[in-house]
C-alpha cells in the first residue's frame, strides 16, 4: 500500500515550484534520472496529461517509439498518434532524427 504524502510537504512543494522553480527542476530531474519506477509515473503522467507526445515520451524513457508503443499496448494505455499541432510534429521529427 502506497503512503500517503503528508499535506504540507505537498502545499510546500507546490508553493516552492511556483516561487523557486531553480531548487525545484534540479531535484526531480534527478530523481527521474536516478529512479526508474518515477521516471516512469513521470513521463506517462505527461503523455496521458496531453503535455508530451509518444515520441518525447520514449525519449524520455530511453527507448525506441514502437518498442514504447508495444508497451503502452500490452499496459491498455491509450495511444495518441498523430501531432495535434506543429510543435508536437516537430518534436515527432526530433524524436525520430538522429
Amino acid at each position: 500500500m502506497a503512503q500517503k504524502m503528508a499535506p504540507w510537504l505537498h502545499q510546500q512543494l507546490e508553493r516552492l515550484a511556483e516561487t523557486r522553480p531553480d531548487l525545484v527542476e534540479p531535484v526531480i530531474l534527478r530523481a527521474m534520472q536516478d529512479d526508474p519506477e518515477f521516471r516512469w509515473a513521470m513521463v506517462v503522467g505527461a503523455y496521458l496529461d496531453g503535455q508530451i507526445n509518444l515520441g518525447k515520451a520514449a525519449e524520455l524513457l530511453g527507448m525506441h517509439r514502437m518498442r514504447l508503443q508495444q508497451i503502452f499496448l500490452e499496459k491498455g494505455i491509450p495511444l495518441r498518434i498523430g501531432a495535434r499541432n506543429l510543435e508536437e510534429a516537430e518534436a515527432e521529427v526530433k524524436a525520430w532524427t538522429p
